[in-house]
């Protein structure tokens, strides 16, 4: 009984020894140290110099300046669309003239295109066409005509558009010591055309810079 207990005791001993043994081996490192067995937590892992096995990490988000940049690169390689537009169709430019004429009893200055107010028009109605023969001056980028007094055959033609009234005046009189103050508002009727072109002053004579010189 004794020798059997006594081999008994002995291989549980050796297999005891074998257990410890596979359980905690010495680690050793591709740079020559060896760690000690006592370190159970580093023992448990498998490790090596050169690379260190570790649960896989997810891709790296990108930061705003990376996703910008990104951006960026992507419109430049982009080709630019190709886009037709059509051009705007080119209006012929008017003639640059202008022309003094006489209404009742002042003068305008008149441009085809642009309107005025003149004093009342008497007998002319909205959207009546009128023509103004006092026509004392017609001038062009390059010639002057200039009437004595006024240019034969030149006429402007001009169109009636409103029929009005000019902002209220007021009048006020008074007399001191006497007790007598009037207050009154007036408004000056006006008329409203609008110029449409400025003909029959190409048989006139012009005047030019030589020709004035020569003059003097």
């Amino acid at each position: 009984m004794a020798s059997i207990t006594l081999s008994l005791c002995n291989s549980l001993a050796a297999h005891c020894t074998l257990t410890s043994q596979k359980q905690s081996p010495s680690l050793s490192l591709s740079s020559g140290l060896t760690l000690p067995s006592r370190l159970p937590s580093i023992s448990s892992h498998k490790l090596s110099f050169g690379a260190i096995s570790s649960p896989r990490l997810p891709f790296p988000s990108l930061t705003k300046s990376a996703e910008s940049e990104v951006a960026v690169t992507e419109t430049e390689s982009s080709e630019p669309e190709a886009s037709v537009q059509a051009a705007p169709a080119q209006v012929p430019k008017r003639e640059e003239i202008f022309a003094v004429v006489m209404i009742g009893s002042r003068q305008y200055i008149v441009f085809p295109g642009r309107f005025l107010y003149t004093q009342r028009l008497k007998g002319a109605n909205v959207n009546d066409k009128i023509t103004l023969n006092k026509v004392l001056l017609v001038g062009t980028r390059t010639t002057t005509y200039i009437g004595k007094p006024v240019v034969t055959n030149a006429v402007v033609h001009a169109t009636v558009e409103e029929q009005g009234l000019d902002d209220k005046v007021i009048v006020f009189k008074y007399k001191k010591k006497k007790k007598y103050s009037r207050n009154i508002g007036h408004r000056q009727p006006n008329t409203r055309i609008r110029i449409n072109s400025i003909t029959g002053y190409e048989d006139y004579p012009a005047t030019t810079l030589d020709s004035i010189q020569k003059a003097q």
